[in-house]
């Protein structure tokens, strides 16, 4: 389970260390930086496929995604006494990123490219990236040490190793270290990041790939599109908690029935709710009632993932459904742990009556997202590797 993430100049996020929890809850005004912490943390675990200089590509570009504000802030600037002004730079530019977590902790620095002769000047190079043991990185508890080109790590008699010496400044160690003898954390820690999984507004429209019958197979696994969405609920009675699905669809749509259907190796899905003369087929289905589906199939995965991050999940949702979301979630956060970027309140209401509930409130001031009412004596234990 992941106690502690870091984020350093992404955005607004200029310098964040947040607790986490077994079920983490992420609330906060519009613009408070909430889409920037989710962001975040999808690149962070693009690096794990390979795909984290692609992701920023996306995002305009190192240059575009770091902080835009000064290094520092004078106390007049805090005070609102002076206004916001820039200065000669003090220190490399660098956006980094890491966990602290149970059992193997991890970060990665990113910075810009030095002058060479190529086309590609603004893709960002990984300076430092470090896998350790424990809350905070020390040089003793350092397994994987990763500065500019060359990887080590602690081999025989606790000397260290040259693992490669040659790494290509875009690749990160999880797509190039690939040795189980002397480097057994990396694969360890890059399986557990590729079953992070994120979810972020199931389609519901008409054409929504949800509301289409699909050719099924098992399907441990809701996509992130919702399209297998039958095969995941057959899936869920075969080898999963059926139970618990009869149990989450009658506490938000008491005496309702959800039923699989084949026909030629296509899977639909038929919904039940008293007083209708026939059940009504997924194309039928409200925004809301489809929607709590696609939660449903979500959550009660089969194969629940190291992590699990839903963003926004009371969209279209009646609030009349968010009690009985919430009691979902916290049900499956018994198996998995689970992150919720939210705005309903009464969503978040619900899920902080749960004593594993970590909630956590962002705010933002001088362009800068903060977590609301954290002292820097009450901050996680955190240090970052240097260059």
């Amino acid at each position: 389970m992941l106690y502690t993430l870091a984020i350093s100049n992404y955005r607004s996020l200029r310098e964040l260390v947040l607790p986490l929890g077994g079920l983490t809850v992420i609330a906060g005004a519009n613009a408070s930086g909430k889409s920037n912490l989710y962001r975040a943390l999808r690149l962070l675990s693009d690096t794990a496929a390979g795909g984290a200089t692609a992701s920023l590509a996306r995002e305009g570009g190192l240059n575009s995604v770091l902080w835009a504000g000064p290094e520092s802030f004078s106390r007049s600037v805090r005070d609102g006494q002076a206004p916001v002004q820039g200065g000669p730079r003090s220190g490399p530019v660098s956006l980094r990123l890491g966990f602290a977590a149970d059992d193997l902790s991890y970060a990665i620095d990113f910075g810009l490219p030095e002058p060479s002769p190529t086309a590609f000047t603004h893709d960002p190079q990984i300076k430092r990236e470090c896998i350790w043991n424990g809350p905070a990185w020390r040089p003793a508890a350092t397994l994987i040490d990763r500065r500019g080109s060359v990887v080590t790590t602690i081999g025989e008699r606790s000397k260290r190793e040259v693992l490669n010496q040659h790494l290509s400044s875009y690749a990160s160690v999880f797509t190039e270290i690939t040795d189980p003898q002397r480097a057994p954390e990396v694969l360890l820690l890059r399986d557990t990041i590729r079953s992070w999984r994120f979810y972020d507004h199931f389609r519901t429209d008409a054409v929504a790939p949800a509301r289409q019958p699909q050719v099924g197979t098992r399907t441990p696994v809701l996509s992130h599109d919702g399209h297998d969405l039958a095969a995941a609920i057959q899936t869920i009675r075969e080898i999963g908690d059926g139970e618990a699905l009869d149990e989450a669809v009658d506490d938000a749509f008491p005496g309702a029935t959800v039923e699989i259907t084949t026909d030629a190796g296509r899977f639909g899905l038929k919904f039940h709710q008293e007083g209708l003369l026939r059940p009504l087929t997924q194309s039928e289905l409200s925004d809301g009632t489809l929607r709590y589906l696609l939660w449903v199939a979500a959550l009660l995965t089969p194969r629940p993932p190291a992590l699990m991050v839903l963003n926004e999940p009371e969209t279209s949702l009646h609030p009349d459904l968010l009690p009985a979301l919430a009691r979902l979630m916290i049900r499956a956060s018994e198996s998995v742990q689970l992150w919720v970027v939210s705005h309903a309140t009464r969503l978040i209401a619900a899920l902080e009556e749960s004593a594993s509930c970590v909630s956590l409130h962002l705010e933002k001031a001088l362009g800068q997202t903060s977590l609301l009412g954290q002292d820097p004596l009450d901050q996680p234990s955190w240090k970052w590797p240097p260059r």
